[in-house]
């Protein structure tokens, strides 16, 4: 974890890549191209920036977020006019800070590719560190290739210093811009190490380059090669990766204090979840009002969609109908008959379970699948919060009907959403107490978030077999996935895991990912790619079925609108179709 204990050093780079004044002006303890760029330390440093650059909130360090771009979570912040395809529009401040931080990545990678080439430094330290800034740079460009298409291409032959004012290039074409992300990725392979020392963790890896190519392959469906460079890293093809499915699934999403996991195969690394340390925000998104309270305030909460979507712990479909006859067409009222108890006013007692059987209603989501409840807070269910001090406090999630009783407060014993809504809550990623003092503060949430994963990986190479006609393969993989939560394999008894060829092995995938993946924010981009956006864009309702807010769809979501201010910059932008 050490390579992450020097992130404060980072803070002096910037000065390279934006500084006005003449380098050889600069002060003595400042950094120059004369002083800096030197020694082995100097290399390592540089590579710190480019991490740091990537972590940022509005590069990849609010990746979670996405996932209320999609039809698995709702919400509020920070993709609102994206998700709700309302305002969504060339002067969106998250689409233009998303397009600034990632060429700011973009920018810092280049520098440090055209510079450390010709450093007096061991060839093993040239070859890392430029591997390194290949692989980000090329994270960077796919990212942007996702969502504008096309976008203007700058390499190392790009001075920011010289070149800040007038950064005029047209568009790359959008196959282009993929070949250079796939020769960035393909000089990364050759350059990065196998793995790291553990003082090095977190920093790309081989295995990393092989996952992205296979992504870069799988989302242009060249199918072939996706499935070869995922081989490479699930069954250790040319080298030992040594990565393995983490054994609990609900722990591979609580690692901190320098615990780790060989599921991981590139991730944000946090440390600390106090003043001193660098931890994700995690927390001022998925966080409830219990979650440090009156802090953080659930600005995205998992959609009743993805609830709905787990099934039953036999592999069976689930349906409301099934344990309330009537439920699914019956309308709010009687969802509330059947789900609400009385609290009192003080919010710290239930007064009366009302026409609700708190045990059934329970039982709807308990006997599922059971990522459905390590990834959500579900009605009647206990989480572990915090007061305003961060001292640990029992909280529990009631139906509370105001005409015959109180309100939830969280300051006392029931669980409220900020927004007003009947809305579900966040239980991944989300601290339980303050992990034995270990987190105090709401905003640097010190979990470890996985950019790539096995069990990601493992998914996409199912998917590749499937497309390459090769279904039974595909089953194989999605059952690794399946086993480790206890879900009873595809293929194996009942009917109703039987799967019916190609086809249904596609829907398969598509359910199964958004069960594994939810809240990690890669659901957005796979619906995008499997042309499932329009269909999947709906009204957000509530677990009664009010509506909490309108989605709307239009063609020209496909892609992103080009920035207003970048237009402005750069006469030699044209924009996308329908903006």
């Amino acid at each position: 974890m050490k390579f992450n204990r020097h992130i404060s050093l980072l803070l002096l780079l910037p000065a390279l890549l934006s500084s006005c004044e003449s380098l050889d002006y600069s002060p003595g303890n400042q950094m120059s191209e004369t002083t800096f760029w030197q020694t082995e330390d100097h290399a390592r440093q540089a590579a710190i920036g480019l991490y740091a650059a990537m972590k940022a909130n509005w590069c990849f360090g609010m990746e979670f977020t996405f996932d209320m771009c999609s039809d698995l979570a709702d919400g509020v912040s920070p993709w609102a006019d994206v998700s709700r395809g309302t305002s969504f529009a060339s002067n969106s401040a998250g689409v233009q800070n998303h397009w600034q931080y990632l060429y700011e990545l973009v920018h810092r990678c280049n520098t440090v590719i055209r510079n450390v080439a010709g450093m007096p430094v061991s060839e093993q330290t040239i070859n890392y560190v430029t591997g390194e800034a290949r692989f980000l740079r090329a994270m960077a460009y796919f990212r942007m290739l996702n969502c504008w298409g096309g976008v203007p291409y700058y390499d190392e032959t790009c001075d920011i210093n010289l070149e800040f004012a007038n950064l005029q290039n047209k568009r790359c074409p959008a196959d282009e811009l993929r070949a250079h992300i796939l020769d960035d990725l393909d000089k990364a392979i050759e350059s990065l190490p196998v793995k790291w020392p553990d003082s090095d963790l977190g920093r790309a890896t081989k295995g990393a380059a092989y996952a992205l190519r296979g992504k870069v392959y799988l989302f242009n469906e060249e199918w072939e090669k996706a499935a070869a460079d995922f081989e490479e890293v699930v069954y250790n093809r040319s080298e030992n990766y040594g990565y393995a499915l983490h054994a609990d699934y609900n722990d591979l999403f609580r690692l901190y204090n320098g615990r780790t996991s060989n599921e991981m195969i590139f991730s944000i690394q946090s440390l600390d979840g106090n003043n001193a340390g660098y931890a994700l925000d995690i927390v001022s998104y998925f966080g409830n009002k219990s979650t440090m309270r009156l802090i953080a305030s659930n600005n995205i909460v998992p959609s009743v969609t993805l609830v709905d979507m787990y099934e039953n712990l036999d592999g069976s479909p689930f349906n409301w109908d099934d344990l309330f006859p009537g439920f699914n067409n019956g309308g709010p009222e009687l969802r509330r008959s059947l789900m609400c108890v009385a609290i009192d006013q003080g919010s710290t007692v239930v007064t009366s379970t009302l026409d609700c059987d708190t045990t059934k209603v329970m039982d709807a989501y308990r006997l599922r699948d059971p990522r459905l409840c390590l990834n959500v807070i579900t009605p009647y269910s206990h989480y572990l919060g915090t007061d305003a001090g961060s001292v640990p406090m029992d909280k529990q999630f009631v139906l509370a009907d105001a005409s015959k009783g109180g309100a939830p407060m969280e300051a006392m014993a029931f669980m409220r959403n900020s927004e007003g809504w009947n809305s579900y809550f966040w239980r991944k990623w989300i601290p339980t107490g303050n992990l034995d003092g270990y987190w105090g503060e709401y905003n640097r949430t010190p979990y470890e978030f996985p950019l790539i994963r096995l069990g990601d990986v493992i998914l996409m190479l199912a998917e590749a077999y499937n497309e390459l006609g090769d279904t039974p393969k595909a089953m194989a993989e999605v059952n690794k996935i399946r086993r480790r939560v206890g879900m009873p394999e595809l293929g194996s008894g009942p009917s109703w895991l039987a799967v019916d060829g190609q086809e249904e092995m596609r829907q398969r995938i598509v359910r199964e990912r958004a069960f594994e993946l939810a809240g990690e924010g890669q659901r957005y981009w796979d619906l995008r790619r499997w042309h499932m956006l329009e269909s999947s864009v709906k009204d957000a309702t509530d677990i009664f079925g009010d509506l909490m807010y309108t989605r709307t769809y239009q063609p020209r979501h496909e892609l992103w609108p080009i920035p207003l201010v970048e237009l402005d910059r750069n006469r030699n932008l044209i924009q996308n179709t329908g903006w």
